[in-house]
């Protein structure tokens, strides 16, 4: 069933259920107050005609102009009561549209607000398998058009049926015969609907398809745009560009053209009812069975259906695409993080990591990262890491975060499988600076303080900031800055310098106060003198706390306690800085290639 992507919607109606009904029963007065209007017409027409015959009886007599004031009087009190209701019509429409349409904005924010946080639930395998373009497009253009069919569109078939029985019940009323008539182009209608909806909804999902990709495209763009200029391709992003767009207008217009079938024919057979109403209605009243008014009357029926059967067109096609819209939307909302954890609760780290025979395969490009890798790393110790790229560092990381869980062996904190530990509160715990730094287009300071719950202090500037970008080595650099904490930067920090972007994210996880540190090859784009100093700080800091260092850089890791020595995703050395160097191993050759590489720059 085509509308079956839509059931999933059914929740928020019953949580709106009372705007619903109110819009409803809006809706009906309001249609009430249109119908009735023409049973005056056909009666005011008809006292006319019925006057006018009486006045030529009384013509030149006394009676003649009292008869005149009196049929005025008629037709004014005819004309009060049709503006009258024309007026509570238009109040009771306003008041239909502040229940059903103000409903559909009240879903598409909670709807927004729900894939939200759902996308912030997945697994960051999820990430890897979906475009930045496609989920936002999911997000924004989706829940808007299917705020359309939750609003305009539920608003316009309601009236559609309500208006429909109505006017069917009142034309029936005066006269079945001519009703019937008048109908007869109704199925032609539905045939029509019918026949255009399938290939209406295959258009929509490829339309919708072709914005993804187009969205993806352009964001990729712009995110890029360095590379692009350094590499002389903006022409050919650009001829890129206009292929896309140029598709997904060719598919926008293969489905305006199917919609725009619908109008052209609706008003064809709406004619087609007005044509039948004037040759069968002048035959029945030429017979005597019904009066001129009737006519009139039928017309106005006839007309009033115009819109609402010539919105079954619009009112499909805004089905169909918030269909397609919410299939695409279903299909995220139904994947499962793939990340669990049984305790829902807050518990206080003392910090001791164990890997106990820990392998993983990235799932979605199969590549073995980790083989059978043990290590433990005592309360307030600090754990270096060392490898070549792709050796698994990063890997093991993200293991401890909980971005993956292991496919092979555990994981334990404090003696308790990490599994098992409610995750935000368990992240709360941690410091984690990336390789790839990310930071927000915002202030230095809001970056600084991101994660924190007392981020502000009555509006000045607060001093733990100070402190942590002390400490990282950065507080120097940021007053000299024209706005210092207050300097906005651009988007992913791209107004400032490597380092600086490692050191604001180096004070972001040290203002946290966590129980376990990792840093993963954060000190890679700052000078040697620099990260001696940014080590001589962080040592204070990371007493009493679990530290993990990984880095591809011996000097980074002589004041750890441990180290390990990565091989393909196994442990091929381990021990401490002095106790590596004495093996004259894998370790040895590292220091002295990078000894070699020092001379070197320096001799530059």
């Amino acid at each position: 069933m085509i509308l079956k992507a839509l059931w999933a919607l059914n929740k928020y109606f019953f949580r709106y259920k009372y705007r619903l009904f109110l819009g409803v029963v809006f809706i009906a007065v309001s249609n009430i107050l249109a119908i009735y209007p023409a049973t005056v017409i056909r009666e005011a027409l008809d006292e006319v005609i019925d006057g006018v015959q009486v006045l030529s009886l009384f013509s030149g007599s006394a009676l003649h102009k009292d008869l005149m004031g009196e049929l005025g009087k008629i037709l004014f009190l005819f004309s009060l009561l049709i503006i009258g209701m024309a007026l509570l019509k238009g109040v009771f429409m306003f008041l239909m549209r502040q229940t059903i349409i103000v409903m559909s904005r009240l879903i598409e924010f909670d709807m927004k607000n729900e894939i939200f946080h759902h996308y912030q639930q997945l697994s960051l395998s999820f990430y890897k398998r979906h475009n930045t373009g496609d989920l936002m497009n999911r997000i924004s253009e989706d829940v808007s058009r299917v705020r359309m069919y939750v609003g305009p569109a539920i608003m316009y078939t309601i009236n559609l049926f309500v208006l429909f029985l109505m006017v069917i019940t009142a034309m029936l009323r005066v006269h079945p015969k001519l009703t019937f008539f008048v109908l007869l182009p109704l199925p032609i209608l539905s045939i029509a609907v019918y026949f255009v909806n399938n290939t209406i909804l295959q258009k929509s999902e490829k339309v919708q398809e072709q914005l993804s990709t187009l969205s993806s495209f352009v964001q990729e763009t712009f995110s890029g745009i360095r590379i692009l200029k350094a590499y002389t391709r903006i022409v050919t992003m650009g001829l890129r560009f206009a292929e896309d767009a140029d598709e997904y207008k060719m598919r926008n217009l293969d489905l305006v053209l199917y919609n725009a079938i619908f109008f052209p024919l609706i008003m064809l057979l709406i004619g087609v009812s007005t044509i039948i109403v004037i040759l069968m209605g002048g035959h029945e009243v030429h017979n005597g069975t019904i009066s001129p008014g009737v006519i009139a009357e039928f017309i106005i029926y006839v007309n009033m259906l115009t819109w609402p059967v010539a919105s079954i067109g619009w009112v499909t096609a805004i089905i169909q695409r918030a269909t397609a819209s919410q299939k695409r939307i279903n299909e995220f909302m139904q994947i499962e993080p793939e990340i669990y954890f049984t305790e829902q609760g807050c518990r206080d780290l003392d910090g001791t990591l164990c890997f106990q025979n820990v392998s993983f395969v990235y799932p979605d490009t199969g590549i073995e990262a980790l083989s059978n890798i043990s290590f433990c790393v005592p309360k307030g110790k600090t754990l270096g890491i060392i490898g070549h790229t792709g050796s698994g560092k990063t890997t093991i990381a993200q293991l401890i975060l909980r971005y993956y869980n292991p496919t092979g062996g555990q994981i334990m904190i404090d003696d308790k499988e990490i599994a098992s530990f409610h995750l935000p509160s368990f992240r709360n715990h941690i410091g984690y600076v990336p390789q790839d730094v990310f930071l927000f287009s915002d202030t230095i300071e809001n970056n600084i303080l991101f994660g924190l719950a007392d981020s502000k202090d009555n509006g000045n500037l607060n001093a733990k900031v100070v402190k942590a970008a002390t400490d990282a080595f950065v507080h120097h650099n940021i007053m000299n800055f024209t706005e210092q904490y207050q300097t906005r930067i651009g988007e992913r920090g791209i107004t400032l310098s490597g380092g600086q972007k490692q050191r604001i994210s180096i004070a972001r996880a040290i203002i946290r106060d966590p129980q376990i540190l990792i840093f993963d090859d954060c000190l890679s784009a700052v000078d040697t003198e620099t990260e001696e100093k940014i080590l001589q700080n962080l040592l204070s800091i990371m007493h009493g706390k679990t530290s993990i260092l990984i880095s591809h850089r011996i000097s980074s890791l002589k004041f750890a306690d441990h180290i390990i020595v990565l091989e393909r995703g196994k442990i091929a050395e381990e021990g401490s800085h002095q106790a590596l160097l004495a093996k004259k191993g894998v370790y040895f050759n590292l220091y002295q290639q990078q000894i070699k590489e020092d001379l070197i720059n320096l001799s530059e």
